[in-house]
């Protein structure tokens, strides 16, 4: 195989050219691996940004007497002399400085805490998505430029990806807070229509805290409940009958079509008000419930987990997703880890709370503390492992749009979750030969049951099944 390498533009935006000389099958699939490689019609080849981290990636998987340079050709991290130019912070008095190859940090007019970062067009390939990463960057359309706070998490993050190319206009002044505090609109209250029963709704949600229910099955068997009085008011509860109960459900199966899940959570949330409050038992005696679908989980293969995290560029987002990855973390647990909870020196972690309430230890990969550690000197959280911008623990929504974005830039399974992550953390260990029940502890399952399902996935020992008609002579 032999690549030609050579810069081109896309929608004037210089990056790197990369055209196979010669076919190869195996060739696009490669390139894909890539984080941001893209084919280019105009040109007939592929192109990559003009980035350390991308030709780092794009280096590593291919053998150098495979790559043909262009003449006049610079890799991103050399320069003509050959050797590496030395870190210096650049400074806009400087008449010899060229504006063009910097990037400009200015102050901002409204206040001492924040600045404008400026990003020339000759630079966008290779700064913008480092940019994009810093702490509460907001971009200004009518400047365009970029607005980040301006506080230690930032001064720590341009001095450790941007120590060389940022041109600083003014001095900072020299007490900077750790990070700005962050004042979040009130959320406006959901509307939905109250019962007249709420008397029986709030006697339901007591019933339950007594029962120290998580708050948000309260919120979800409240909900069901209000719904179900909402449907047959004027009707008090207690005049409800068993047959109007199960002509609800019906309604909403045909009409709705609901959830298995959601489904459990109406016949629970009845349960529970007409045994404990109602104390009309007979009304949900052997009440049917809905038979459970034995669906096996989505699993990534080893090979889309690490497209997955290479397309991850922030430190603080991929430490998140190989968290969840190298330790089988559900969505709640990760968001809910402290500091205390890390024991990097017997390579293990505590959850404290997890589902059911249950307390469990799992693994702190030596790979995965490394990428801690360099999170950790940057962002510096003081309770939580991953704080939001308000200080408090790091929103589930949040990380969900973490994996939505990394999934279509790696180019995944759509149909992949965070808690897929867990299922292929499993997975991948039975398929290593891990016994199940090492596998049960580290997932926290109470039954082995439960972590059977993985064994119905795995595809060890596969390459010695063959089908039945391989044995007949036809």
């Amino acid at each position: 195989m032999q690549i030609q390498t050579k810069f081109i533009e896309v929608a004037q935006i210089r990056r790197i050219g990369i055209q196979n000389l010669q076919y190869d099958e195996s060739f696009p699939g490669k390139m894909k691996q890539v984080h941001g490689a893209r084919w280019a019609p105009e040109h007939r080849c592929w192109h990559i940004a003009e980035s350390i981290e991308a030709w780092r990636q794009f280096r590593e998987l291919f053998p150098q007497d495979e790559i043909i340079y262009q003449e006049g050709f610079v890799a991103p991290g050399q320069f003509p002399s050959g050797k590496q130019e030395s870190t210096q912070i650049r400074h806009a008095k400087d008449p010899k400085q060229d504006p063009s190859s910097v990037i400009t940090l200015s102050p901002h007019p409204e206040g001492a805490y924040k600045a404008y970062i400026h990003v020339p067009p000759s630079m966008l390939a290779a700064y913008l998505p480092i940019v994009k990463n810093m702490h509460g960057r907001k971009w200004v359309p009518e400047h365009k430029v970029w607005e980040v706070p301006l506080t230690k998490v930032t001064l720590r993050f341009i001095e450790k990806y941007l120590p060389d190319v940022v041109d600083w206009t003014f001095d900072p002044p020299a007490e900077l807070p750790e990070r700005l505090e962050v004042v979040r609109p009130q959320p406006r209250p959901r509307s939905f229509r109250l019962s007249k029963f709420e008397t029986e709704i709030t006697a339901l949600e007591q019933a339950l805290l007594l029962k120290r229910y998580s708050w948000r099955t309260i919120k979800n068997y409240k909900s069901c409940f209000r719904k179900f009085l909402l449907h047959h008011e004027p009707l008090h509860p207690r005049e409800i009958t068993r047959s109007q109960m199960e002509a609800y459900l019906v309604k909403l199966i045909k009409e709705r079509n609901i959830s298995e899940s959601h489904h459990k959570q109406i016949v629970a949330a009845l349960g529970t008000y007409y045994r404990e409050i109602a104390r009309q038992e007979t009304k949900v005696f052997q009440f049917a419930q809905p038979k459970k679908s034995k669906k096996l989980p989505q699993v990534l293969t080893e090979t889309e987990v690490v497209r997955l995290l290479q397309a991850i560029d922030n430190p603080k987002h991929r430490s998140i997703l190989m968290l969840v990855y190298s330790a089988g973390l559900r969505l709640s647990e990760v968001i809910n880890l402290r500091l205390n909870d890390l024991q990097p020196e017997k390579q293990r972690l505590y959850v404290h709370g997890g589902k059911g309430k249950k307390d469990r230890c799992t693994l702190l990969a030596p790979k995965v503390w490394n990428q801690l550690q360099h999170y950790l000197e940057l962002y510096q959280p003081v309770e939580w492992l991953f704080e939001g911008q308000t200080g408090g623990p790091y929103s589930a929504r949040s990380v969900q749009n973490i994996f939505s974005r990394a999934k279509e830039r790696a180019g995944i399974n759509p149909y992949a979750t965070v808690h897929t992550l867990r299922h292929s953390f499993a997975t991948h260990l039975l398929e290593k030969g891990v016994d199940l029940r090492y596998i049960q502890e580290l997932l926290g399952h109470s039954s082995s049951r439960t972590t059977e399902i993985y064994t119905h996935i795995t595809h060890k020992g596969w390459e010695k099944i063959q089908s039945p008609i391989e044995d007949l002579e036809i």
